[in-house]
């Protein structure tokens, strides 16, 4: 399964959530290592969900556009 992430760049770090897994976050130095990040926790968070026998989300279809105004 691939499930998207939003990255949001901060003044020292990086952080991430993926929309499809609520309460799913991670943080990072770099983005290559909030990206890293976030594959550990999300793989972890479905092992919570597993064991916790909660309906893992599929994920969605979500399209990211950008818009300049």
């Amino acid at each position: 399964m691939k499930y998207k992430i939003i990255i949001e760049e901060g003044q020292n770090n990086f952080s991430a959530f993926s929309p499809d897994l609520p309460g799913c976050v991670s943080t990072g130095k770099t983005k290559d290592e909030v990206i890293q990040n976030m594959q550990e926790a999300i793989q972890f968070h479905i092992e919570g969900l597993l064991e916790d026998n909660i309906p893992v989300p599929k994920p969605s279809n979500i399209v990211l556009a950008e818009i300049s105004i």
